[in-house]
């Protein structure tokens, strides 16, 4: 029998827009409050999330923080304790996203890569178990928002490669560390959106879709439903879900 999530509590690192907000109001359908998370960029959005959270009768507050840093990962979670006194559901879906080669990357690019995707998704996850295991009996789920990856080297985004298949290891790891009682699952999320900051051309758009085994693209509620199901799934964990169109299927 799928979890009922009324009245469950999750956490979605950036989910001011693109997939992190779609997947912020999926778990409100399903009757989960929902804290989101935003940088400092994207208070307009957050808000508007918000608002479109509390519209299907569930509630919602927002919080900006830095996630590269250990202290902007405890603001997020002493928001969670003030304004909700519990949690059962975290998303990582934050990420930092540069295209660079290997031998472009500097020090700073690498540094900030893996602080946002990874080393936070870990200090949310220590944070969340703390939490969860206080208020939520039943335990709780844990989802990371991988990319391409992990499905082999991606040269072109060295750093963020590299950082995702990692956040895929760390996903294995939390799923053996931290069970029974909170499971660990990840996506993989493929075309469902244009690139950010790309002014890409709908004909290349439909190109890229007519490149994957389904011939078209995909959308961010593709990726929501799928973080719904693994969230909802009691019997799931150390489980990555490629919701691509079969991208990971082209070599």
């Amino acid at each position: 029998m799928p979890v009922d999530l009324t009245n469950h509590v999750a956490l979605v690192t950036g989910s001011a827009h693109r997939v992190g907000r779609a997947i912020a109001l999926e778990l409100a359908r399903c009757g989960a409050h929902i804290m989101v998370h935003y940088h400092s960029s994207s208070s307009d959005a957050a808000r508007s999330t918000v608002q479109d959270i509390k519209s299907m009768g569930v509630d919602a507050f927002s919080v900006q923080a830095d996630l590269s840093t250990p202290e902007g990962i405890e603001q997020i979670f002493t928001a969670v304790r003030e304004n909700f006194g519990r949690l059962h559901i975290l998303v990582n879906s934050a990420s930092t996203f540069q295209k660079r080669g290997l031998l472009e990357v500097t020090y700073e690019d690498w540094q900030q890569t893996l602080a946002v995707n990874l080393t936070a998704p870990l200090l949310c996850t220590q944070a969340a178990t703390e939490l969860m295991r206080q208020n939520s009996p039943s335990g709780g789920s844990i989802i990371n928002i991988c990319d391409r990856g992990v499905d082999g080297p991606w040269p072109e985004y060295a750093a963020h490669g590299v950082s995702k298949s990692a956040l895929w290891a760390l996903t294995q790891v939390s799923a053996v560390s931290l069970g029974p009682d909170i499971r660990v699952n990840a996506i993989v999320p493929g075309p469902v959106m244009k690139p950010a900051g790309r002014n890409m051309s709908e004909e290349t758009w439909e190109e890229v879709g007519k490149s994957l085994p389904l011939r078209r693209t995909g959308s961010p509620e593709d990726v929501a439903r799928a973080a719904a199901y693994l969230v909802r799934e009691e019997f799931l964990t150390g489980t990555l879900i490629h919701v691509n169109g079969g991208e990971h299927l082209i070599k």
